[in-house]
């Protein structure tokens, strides 16, 4: 439950330093911390079922906060940058 809590939390911080880093990416403070919790928590699941384990082992060591930090953080980040491509490209039409 921690892993998971940590996930989404550092999900949030990837989706907002991806908005701040790339300017037009960015779809406000809210919707960056929105997109990238949903993003830190599939982007668990998602290394989950490539069998690579991401704080789910139960123990609090430093390597299940530090792989739970890097796999909420980057997943939160990738989501927001395919979020706000799709957005782009519906604005062109």
């Amino acid at each position: 439950m921690l892993a998971l809590l940590v996930q989404l939390v550092s999900g949030a911080i990837g989706g907002n330093i991806a908005g701040s880093l790339k300017k037009d990416w960015s779809l406000g403070t809210i919707w960056n911390s929105v997109v990238g919790i949903l993003g830190g928590g599939l982007g668990a699941q998602l290394l989950g079922m490539l069998g690579i384990a991401v704080g789910n082992s139960g123990n609090l060591d430093v390597g299940s906060i530090v792989g739970s930090i890097a796999g909420g953080g980057v997943g939160g980040g990738v989501l927001l940058a395919i979020v706000a491509l799709i957005k782009k490209a519906f604005a062109k039409k």
